[in-house]
């Protein structure tokens, strides 16, 4: 099987002044179709990073990133732009949902930006998975944190993209909620099949995956199967 994702001698390097710092020296990693990986590490070791190139939002300094066999590397911003839209779904701890619009709405919207129109059955199918349904004429202030982050997943999941990008998608949740949106992860990837990386400190949260990279100092410096 053909990885989904792939990182060959992955380099990002940020000009700071008259210094050159490294957040990525020499990342390689392969991720197959299907796949939950975790990315674990103390703050400030590159994780973030590397999920902000890896989903296109930033560019690498060297090295490739292969994505759905695109290589990210050889793209300009457009292009990155097109690929990202209609290949990652991007899950962020502040959730980032428009705070004028509904659950509905905000759904809904990320399904016209990736140019796919509006599919009622796909909608349903997503709102009832994740317990949405009572819940879609309610606006972000009327959500609770894990409510909102689940909306965050809808809109993430909508358009059925290769691949599924959380960074720190509970660091701003209770325990319970915390618990209950890992649950949901795992259910997407095990019910739909859906790739997912997810970035996280908290090695309980990275368990949910079916294996952990770990990160130190810009490097993966170990990978393993996640212990449940």
């Amino acid at each position: 099987m053909e990885p989904i994702l792939k990182t060959e001698n992955l380099w990002k390097v940020y000009r700071t002044g008259k210094m050159d710092v490294p957040a990525l020296r020499g990342v390689s990693i392969s991720i197959l179709p299907g796949e939950f990986v975790s990315i674990m590490g103390p703050s400030g070791c590159g994780k973030s990073t590397l999920l902000h190139v890896i989903g296109g939002l930033a560019q690498a300094t060297s090295g490739r990133v292969l994505l759905d066999g695109n290589d990210l590397t050889t793209m300009n911003d457009a292009a990155r732009t097109l690929l990202r839209r209609h290949k990652v779904g991007f899950v962020f701890q502040r959730f980032n949902l428009l705070p004028t619009l509904d659950t509905y709405h905000n759904i809904v919207l990320a399904q016209h930006i990736h140019g796919n129109g509006f599919d009622p059955h796909r909608f349903e199918a997503v709102a009832n998975l994740l317990g949405l349904s009572e819940r879609l004429h309610h606006k972000p202030s009327e959500l609770s944190g894990g409510e909102q982050q689940r909306v965050a997943l809808a809109r993430a999941i909508i358009s059925e993209p290769k691949i599924v990008l959380a960074d720190e998608p509970t660091g701003n949740l209770d325990t319970k909620s915390s618990a209950t949106v890992l649950a949901l992860l795992r259910q997407l990837n095990k019910d739909l099949g859906q790739t997912i990386v997810m970035i996280t400190h908290n090695p309980d949260a990275a368990t949910y995956g079916d294996r952990v990279l770990h990160m130190r100092d810009g490097l993966v410096v170990d990978g393993s199967a996640a212990q449940s």
